[in-house]
C-alpha cells in the first residue's frame, strides 16, 4: 500500500512540476514579448503656430480654441504698436477616435467659416513595429461670408452688365500631408506639403491653384515651455506681376502649458489664421515691420 501511495505522489508531483514549468515559461514569454512604443508629444498642441501639427485630439476629447492677432508693430505709438486692432478666430475641435479629429470654426477676418478633418496615417514608434515618422492627412474647407459686391460690371464707356455672384465663389479648399519626426525629448521637426484651391481669385494673374511647402520645428526648454518656428514657402510664378505683393508666412512663438490649457504667444507677418488665408495671401513683410503679435489659447474637455 505504501508503495502505491508513493508511486501516486511521485506521478502527481512530476505532473504538477511540468504544468508549473509551462505556466512560468508562458508568463516569462508574455513579459518579454516585444511591444510597440509609440512616440508622444511630438508637438504640444494641434498647431505648431498658425498651421496644424501631427498632434491629434484623443477619442472623446473636445477642445475649445481661441486665436487672436493684433495689428502690426509698425503702427507705432499712435496705434499702440498694433494693439488697437485685432482679428479673432474661435473653434471647437473633437476627437472622434484616436486617429480622426474634426473641427468647426469662425473668424472675423473675411467673416470666414471653416471646417476640417485630420486623420493619422502613421505614428512614429519603436519596439515590435518601428516607424521613423508620424504622418497625418489634413483637409479643410473655408467659406468667405462677406457681402457680395453688387455693383454692375462696366463693359465699355456706355454699357454695363449686372454682376452675377455664386456661392461657390466663396469657397477655398486645403489639402496637406503632415510629416513629422521627434528626434529626441527636446527637438521635433515637421514638413507640410500643401495644395490649396480657391474657386475665385482677385485677378486673372492670381492663381486658383496654390502649391506650398511648410516647415515647422519645436525645441523644448523646460517640462512646460517650448519655442516654435514655422515657415511656408509658396510657389507663385506670377508673383512679380501682381498688383498686391504677397510674402511667405513666417512665425516664431512660445508654447506654455498650464494644466489643461496650452497658451501660445507668437510674432508673425500673417494676419490670417487659417491655411486658405495665411499661406497664399500674407501681405505683411518682416523687413518692413509688418509683424503681428498674437496668441492661441486652448482648453481641453473630456466627454
Amino acid at each position: 500500500m505504501k508503495k502505491v501511495i508513493f508511486l501516486f505522489l511521485s506521478v502527481f508531483l512530476l505532473f504538477s512540476g511540468s504544468v508549473l514549468s509551462q505556466d512560468l515559461d508562458a508568463l516569462m514569454n508574455a513579459e518579454t514579448k516585444p511591444t510597440v512604443d509609440y512616440t508622444t508629444a511630438t508637438f504640444k498642441s494641434t498647431r505648431i503656430i498658425n498651421g496644424h501639427s501631427v498632434q491629434q485630439m484623443k477619442k472623446k476629447q473636445l477642445e475649445f480654441r481661441i486665436s487672436h492677432r493684433f495689428g502690426t508693430l509698425n503702427n507705432g505709438a499712435y496705434g499702440l504698436w498694433g494693439l488697437d486692432q485685432s482679428v479673432i478666430h474661435f473653434s471647437l475641435e473633437y476627437g472622434l477616435n484616436d486617429r480622426l479629429m474634426v473641427g468647426l470654426g469662425r473668424g472675423s477676418l473675411n467673416k470666414t467659416y471653416d471646417g476640417f478633418a485630420k486623420y493619422r496615417l502613421l505614428r512614429q514608434s519603436t519596439g515590435a513595429a518601428t516607424m521613423p515618422i508620424s504622418v497625418s492627412y489634413f483637409t479643410s474647407i473655408e467659406v468667405n461670408s462677406l457681402k457680395f459686391v453688387t455693383t454692375p460690371i462696366q463693359l465699355d464707356s456706355t454699357h454695363f452688365a449686372p454682376r452675377v455672384n455664386y456661392f461657390s465663389s466663396r469657397l477655398t479648399f486645403v489639402n496637406q500631408i503632415l510629416i513629422a519626426r521627434k528626434f529626441n525629448e527636446k527637438f521635433s521637426l515637421q514638413l507640410t506639403p500643401t495644395y490649396i484651391h480657391r474657386n475665385l481669385v482677385p485677378t486673372e494673374l492670381d492663381q486658383n491653384d496654390i502649391f506650398a511647402l511648410g516647415a515647422g520645428a519645436r525645441y523644448k526648454l523646460t517640462k512646460r515651455v517650448s519655442v516654435n518656428a514655422e515657415y511656408y514657402y509658396t510657389y507663385n510664378p506670377n508673383a512679380k506681376f501682381l498688383d498686391t505683393r504677397y510674402y511667405n508666412a513666417l512665425a516664431v512663438g512660445v508654447d506654455i502649458e498650464t494644466g489643461g490649457h496650452v497658451f501660445q504667444i507668437m510674432l508673425t507677418n500673417s494676419e490670417g489664421m487659417r491655411e486658405g488665408t495665411f499661406i497664399p495671401a500674407t501681405t505683411g513683410s518682416w523687413a518692413k515691420g509688418d509683424i503681428h503679435l498674437g496668441f492661441n489659447i486652448s482648453r481641453v474637455f473630456t466627454l
